[in-house]
């Protein structure tokens, strides 16, 4: 077994079991973890419960395997073969990269006599309740130790009665070289961008109806990038609301942001609830401002107001009238937009991220020891 002292990086073997690899947030961190492990020497592969999405072939280029083992929708045999995979290359860590493969990483790493890392996504209620009470509650419990991307995940886990000791933050991170900061634009037309899934929890809806709000007030256009099942059912709450071609675009899937960062003055967030949402790291990153609903871990990235301005999920109005004084005043979006990239570089910039992964990892091993013997070490 390795010795985790110091926990060096380097000819680590790490084994990630990923539901998906589909284009969300979790995965382009997984391939952040990935890419940085590889840079320091480490030997990573991922098994994964469904294949042929978006970051396979791009975790496949770092020279990292990808294993598919979702070949059964049964539970049991989907673990039979993580044990399977595992037994015939051990790692010395085996990590979750959502909140739904923690009980396999559980049962196999107790298996095998293997450290692990559970994942906790998202605000730390809705992930559980997504899965269900009972499984939910399991998949965060049971892990000996279990990685955050929000300090409000961890909080909301621990007001649950899930032990602090148990739980580490682990911050999403952002390419600031790729989402670089963007030019100061003069049109007087304020462009806003809004990023997600169209599903329930995005509140789409709610957004409309703010721009309906704001375009009475300044001159506006938005883009809105992503797609997913409510997609005509918004595209009929605009039209009804008078946003035409002429101010609001359904840009579909994207697959590169960045341009989309640099075409824009302002990023607009208004979901029920986050973690701690890639899409806010690197519109910051690019020195975009940020409106915003407080939940999750929103309040943790913009602080104090200092990249943005935050709002209760329900007060419209209040979206609408923070939007249409950033609109109008460039000054302030520059000046929130150069306080945004100064908080990314120095807190969520992926050059951390090698600091952070070896602190986790030490950690886990000290977990599977357990307290008795680590008082005795």
């Amino acid at each position: 077994m390795r010795d985790f002292g110091g926990c060096d990086l380097a000819g680590l073997k790490v084994c990630f079991v990923a539901g998906t690899l589909g284009q969300g947030g979790a995965e382009r961190q997984l391939y952040y973890m990935l890419r940085e492990l590889v840079a320091q020497g480490a030997r990573p592969r991922v098994l994964c419960l469904s294949r042929g999405e978006y970051w396979e072939a791009r975790i496949r280029e770092l020279g990292v395997p990808v294993a598919w083992v979702g070949r059964s929708a049964s539970r049991l045999q989907r673990l039979w073969g993580i044990v399977g995979e595992l037994r015939s290359d051990p790692p010395d860590m085996l990590q979750s990269q959502h909140l739904h493969t923690n009980l396999y990483v559980v049962a196999a790493a107790r298996m095998l006599g293997i450290p692990e890392v559970g994942a906790l996504r998202s605000d730390g209620i809705h992930d559980v309740v997504s899965i269900g009470r009972v499984l939910g509650t399991l998949s965060l419990r049971l892990p000996r130790l279990v990685a955050a991307n929000s300090r409000a995940g961890i909080a909301n886990a621990v007001a649950s009665g899930m032990s602090a000791e148990r739980l580490r933050f682990l911050p999403n991170v952002v390419d600031t070289r790729r989402f670089a900061a963007r030019a100061a634009s003069h049109d007087p037309v304020v462009h806003l961008l809004a990023v997600g899934r169209l599903g329930p929890e995005k509140r789409f809806d709610r957004l409309l109806r703010v721009l309906g709000r704001v375009r009475e007030r300044a001159a506006l256009r938005a883009t809105i990038v992503g797609d997913g099942p409510l997609r005509p059912e918004l595209e009929a709450l605009a039209a009804t609301l008078g946003l035409g071609a002429d101010c609001l675009t359904f840009a579909g899937a994207a697959t590169d942001m960045a341009a989309h960062y640099q075409a824009a003055d302002l990023l607009v967030l208004t979901s029920d609830w986050e973690g701690t949402p890639n899409v806010v790291l690197e519109a910051m990153a690019s020195g975009l401002p940020v409106v915003a609903t407080r939940v999750g871990g929103m309040a943790d990235i913009v602080t104090n107001g200092s990249a943005g301005l935050l709002l209760d999920a329900a007060d419209e109005e209040g979206l609408a009238a923070a939007i249409t004084t950033l609109g109008t005043d460039v000054d302030a979006r520059r000046a929130y937009g150069s306080r945004a990239r100064a908080f990314v570089e120095q807190h969520h910039a992926v050059d951390l991220l090698g600091g952070e992964l070896r602190h986790l990892y030490a950690a886990a091993a000290l977990a599977r020891v357990g307290p008795a013997r680590r008082e005795a070490m």
